[in-house]
């Protein structure tokens, strides 16, 4: 029995980091997503992160019924990414990040890590979309 435990103990632990591993730091997916972006803050208790949120067009069903808005929360990586976001709150931006299975607190409260800005678009700094050529301006 004895010899048994120390032949399945150190068995069961070694699954579990690798389970652990690959549940953490394997790359799920990568991607781009675009919209307005609504902030972009450093914050944490012990580990300070870059966290933001990216208004995507459209709406989608809300959990009680009603209509809400597409948002995109990530984590940021690198600081200078982050610190070109906190500069381009409000504008239109488009992002590449990558999706982990599971959030680290030491990499960001999100699952989404923004890596890299891909596009920023000024919007004249008014917070209304500026209107697309063949539409008809309403205000």
């Amino acid at each position: 029995m004895r010899r048994m435990l120390r032949v399945a103990v150190p068995i069961v632990l070694i699954a579990l980091l690798i389970v652990g591993g690959f549940y953490y730091y394997f790359p799920f997916a990568t991607g781009m997503k675009s919209g307005r972006l609504n902030y972009v803050v450093y914050k944490g208790i012990v580990f300070k992160t870059y966290e933001g949120r990216l208004i995507q067009a459209g709406i989608r069903p809300a959990d009680t019924g009603g209509f809400q808005s597409n948002e995109f929360v990530f984590s940021v990586s690198d600081k200078e990414v982050a610190e070109q976001l906190m500069n381009a709150g409000g504008q239109t931006v488009e992002l590449h990040y990558t999706e982990y299975l599971g959030a680290l607190p030491w990499r960001g409260y999100s699952r989404y890590v923004v890596d890299r800005i891909v596009n920023i678009t000024d919007n004249g700094g008014d917070g209304v979309a500026a209107p697309t050529e063949g539409t008809p301006d309403i205000m």
